[in-house]
């Protein structure tokens, strides 16, 4: 096979995924070569810092922008991160020069995949992300290839590694959040900010993505919902396994006759559900579609070697010439759906509250919920603390976030309530 006939990439990014495309591109050469038709080589890299070993024969430059518009390649791989910046700089560069681009970056895919889109679409290319969303995990392929004959109505999964560990090492452990989140730091599963992960922001990037794809429609980050897991208790989790549930940072976008809504929130899952035995840094997504029914993939959704393995599937695709629309289809027939408000969204809850034990508190507690039409399906209450206080758990019905709101806002004026309760959802999956 010629020289000629290889598949030329500038990798931009030496970091842990760019590393890990290095290392499989290098150890899998030649099963690459059988599948994909032709071999795959890295000829030009860059990076701030030379990575040892470093690709064999690649031009290394300090400056991916340079690389990205002055080097002879045929795919632009582009490691490096962030929404905006030289990421997007580089990435556009090359789309604007014709050159097909793969990318890892769910930030810049979620917040500029439209105008991505429409580049790559112009320039008669390929933009390829499986790698933004969920690791290992094929649901972008699955989502534009294999449910192709589909209409989707729900998508939803885990999808972020590190709330994951830390919601399974709660539970495990029976220790509370902080104590956790900082073990979580010093073993590289949390970022010293970790702030997109727990606050839910990097999972509302990854569902904006999946939204996108499963309904065909424009990527709207904006108008995804998002709520972390700052405020989930050891308790809460207590409870949660009592009820026969797992607590989860899920990720949700349907499609209904109303529209389409997508949030991010902790949410209590059944037993039964296959999301509740997803633990540690794993990650998994349900779909469900009119032909296919309810699919789910799971497995490791972050890392160097995972993350490689979801890159090289676009190279592969790319040296066989295949070449998808990004979004499954043309960016003009793209559908724009209503976003369904937050406060219509319709589930039941769990709500734990902390009371001072005395007559009268569930009558003042009953009264809000009765005035929202809000009913109760079960209580449950532990003996009283040192304090005084008592935990009560309560599962409602379900109702609407509007009529749920204003019922937590007057309970938590009641004298008798020594904290603000924090609703978690009870999600059928």
């Amino acid at each position: 096979m010629s020289s000629s006939n290889v598949l030329k990439v500038a990798l931009a990014g030496l970091g842990t995924v760019g590393g890990g495309v290095v290392d499989l591109l290098d150890a899998q050469a030649d099963l690459l070569r059988q599948r994909a038709g032709r071999p795959i080589k890295v000829v030009a890299c860059a990076a701030l810092v030379k990575r040892d070993p470093m690709p064999r024969d690649a031009a290394y430059f300090t400056d991916a922008s340079v690389m990205a518009r002055e080097t002879d390649y045929d795919v632009l791989v582009e490691l490096i991160g962030g929404g905006g910046g030289i990421a997007l700089d580089i990435v556009t560069a090359a789309l604007e020069r014709g050159k097909p681009v793969v990318t890892a970056n769910k930030a810049m895919i979620a917040h500029h995949g439209l105008k991505l889109a429409q580049l790559a679409q112009d320039k008669g290319v390929s933009l390829g992300f499986e790698a933004s969303v969920a690791g290992a995990i094929p649901i972008i392929k699955t989502l534009r290839e294999g449910l192709a004959g589909n209409n989707v109505s729900r998508v939803m999964g885990i999808l972020n590694g590190t709330c994951n560990y830390i919601l399974t090492t709660m539970r495990n452990s029976g220790r509370d959040f902080a104590d956790v989140l900082a073990e979580a730091q010093s073993l590289g599963y949390a970022e010293a900010d970790p702030t997109f992960d727990i606050d839910g922001v990097d999972t509302a990037h990854k569902l904006s993505i999946l939204a996108g794809l499963a309904f065909a429609m424009p990527v709207d980050i904006a108008a995804v919902g998002c709520e972390g897991i700052r405020h989930v208790s050891a308790m809460d989790i207590q409870f949660a396994d009592e009820l026969g549930y797992r607590i989860k940072l899920l990720g949700v976008a349907e499609r209904g006759g109303d529209g389409v809504r997508a949030s991010v929130y902790p949410a209590m899952v059944p037993l039964a559900s296959p999301l509740a035995h997803v633990d540690g840094v794993m990650n998994a997504v349900v779909t469900e579609s009119d032909f296919a029914g309810r699919t789910v993939l799971g497995g490791r959704g972050a890392g160097a070697r995972p993350t490689a393995s979801a890159v090289v599937s676009d190279l592969v695709d790319l040296a066989r010439g295949t070449r998808i629309p990004a979004f499954g289809v043309p960016v003009d027939h793209l559908r724009t759906y209503p976003q369904v408000p937050s406060e219509l969204r319709r589930s039941a809850c769990y709500i734990r509250l902390t009371v001072t034990d005395e007559p009268g508190v569930f009558a003042d507690i009953a009264s809000a919920l009765r005035d929202e039409k809000i009913s109760m399906e079960q209580v449950l209450q532990r003996s009283r603390s040192p304090s005084g206080t008592v935990p009560v758990v309560l599962i409602l019905h379900e109702t609407d976030e509007a009529s749920l709101g204003r019922a937590i806002d007057r309970i938590a004026k009641l004298p008798t309530v020594a904290e603000r309760p924090h609703p978690i959802r009870i999600e059928a999956v």
